[in-house]
């Protein structure tokens, strides 16, 4: 793997290879720690076994000093009344300090002697030499282990235990971290898809999940994501279907209206051409609203040169609307070049232009001027119109809003400004309105285009198509 390829910081990768690392070191300090701690459980006498023996050598040497022979004699007298296992004091040559002397048994298993801190692995009871505490040359305690004092009575538990149980456990503590690390936000997950299933588009994973910086958290995050965008998706096809019937409903009768009436052929063919031209545009721009609300596929963008293009778009308004050419000003220069789709920002240019057109007075003069605002152009196409009130600022953008009260189709249905600052934000740019000192201004901020060395944006490119006849008024 090379270096570029391997995870980010935040990695899932880097939680789990800490989690199964940690586990592997502890697995192996339980191995090591413990398992030696239940070695000298099971095969070396505990330290009250090595405490007692040791005073039992200390009470022999104590004998043997007060009296000799007949003090150990009487030692081991009473040792026969405490321990049931064979018991004897024997000098440095492995001979006997009572007046008891070996047999031959006895010396056998003199060669065969253990000291107090040796494993015990022999089955039975082995036989222990104990030096005298005081003078280990003097001689020392010989005695056949205690049953009592027996290492290792309860080995194979012991070897479940360190073997099987605590594994498991450990074992057991590995996958309720990794449940936690990874079911436990996949359930949240297939629970928010099942929510999508019952067309619960309102449910939201937990911020838990959603705040976490490795893989799974930018799941969640791109779950909220979808989540929002189907519910947003589904509000407005429901709110524009629930529009375009309303708006359908008064040309539809004025059709039925015309055809009930008993007007001449000529006038009524006329009547229902206009009636059905506008029901066709409101679909049309209807559809295309939804589409750019919906469709996220980045648009192809070239550089454009914001003065060409508005002296196309004047060109056209002037003649169709017989607007002076001298009431369309432009105060941005040559060097206002942006990124975007020609063809798309053509349009909501127009749709903004038409609405400042429309709503300014007779003589009114719509201005269009900018400023280089670091990686962007900041542009205002402001009129002398009276502007609007503050809390419609944000409301003439709203589909279907129209505050001069006109009727649908004559002053346009309220789709203009909507479909333009769609087609603004597809471009990476936005588009906001607020009240300047004669009228409203419509401010657009549009990617900077810096590449752009010729001063003809539109040589050997297509025309944008503009058709005047589609009024979109807010």
């Amino acid at each position: 793997m090379r270096v570029s390829e391997l995870p980010g910081r935040h990695s899932l990768f880097w939680k789990l290879a800490c989690l199964l690392v940690a586990f592997c070191l502890l697995m192996i300090w339980l191995s090591w720690s413990w398992g030696r701690y239940m070695e000298e459980r099971n095969q070396f006498l505990s330290d009250e076994a090595r405490g007692t023996l040791a005073r039992y050598a200390a009470e022999a040497e104590a004998a043997w000093r007060r009296d000799q022979r007949d003090g150990v004699d009487r030692w081991l007298q009473s040792m026969e009344l405490r321990e049931a296992g064979w018991v004897g004091v024997i000098d440095g040559n492995l001979q006997s300090l009572s007046r008891d002397p070996l047999n031959e048994k006895e010396i056998q298993h003199l060669t065969f002697l253990r000291g107090l801190d040796w494993p015990i692995h022999k089955k039975g009871r082995p036989w222990l030499r104990v030096p005298f505490p005081a003078e280990p040359s003097a001689g020392s305690l010989v005695i056949e282990l205690p049953e009592r004092f027996l290492p290792g009575k309860y080995r194979v538990f012991w070897r479940v235990i360190t073997n099987g149980v605590i594994p498991g456990l450990f074992t057991l503590l590995l996958c309720v971290g990794l449940y936690r690390l990874l079911v436990v936000p996949l359930n949240n997950l297939r629970e928010q898809a099942n929510a999508w299933r019952a067309d619960q588009l309102n449910v939201r994973l937990s911020s838990g999940i959603t705040q976490r910086p490795d893989e799974l958290g930018e799941l969640a995050r791109a779950f909220d994501s979808m989540s929002e965008r189907l519910q947003s998706t589904v509000a407005l096809q429901q709110q524009l279907l629930r529009d375009l019937s309303h708006e359908l409903r008064t040309p539809l009768s004025r059709l039925r209206v015309a055809s009930e009436s008993e007007q001449n052929l000529l006038p009524l063919r006329e009547r229902i051409g206009r009636e059905v031209d506008g029901m066709q545009r409101l679909v049309e721009d209807t559809l295309q609203l939804a589409w750019l609300e919906t469709e996220r596929a980045p648009l192809p963008d070239e550089a454009i040169q914001i003065q060409a293009l508005w002296e196309m778009l004047t060109e056209n308004a002037c003649y169709e609307s017989c607007c002076p050419v001298g009431q369309l000003q432009c105060a941005v220069d040559a060097s206002c070049w942006v990124r975007g789709n020609l063809n798309t920002l053509a349009q909501a240019l127009e749709n903004i232009l038409r609405n400042a057109i429309r709503h300014s007075p007779v003589g009114g003069i719509v201005r269009l001027d900018g400023r280089r605002d670091g990686d962007y152009w900041h542009l205002w196409l402001e009129d002398e119109g009276g502007g609007v009130a503050e809390a419609d600022l944000e409301r003439i953008f709203s589909p279907f809003t129209r505050l001069d009260g006109s009727r649908p189709g004559d002053g346009g249905f309220g789709l203009g400004l909507s479909i333009a600052r769609n087609a603004v934000q597809r471009q990476g740019g936005s588009l906001w309105a607020e009240n300047g000192p004669s009228g409203l201004r419509l401010n657009l901020r549009l990617v900077a285009d810096d590449s752009a060395a010729t001063p003809d944006a539109f040589a050997g490119k297509p025309t944008p198509t503009v058709d005047m006849n589609r009024p979109q008024i807010v």
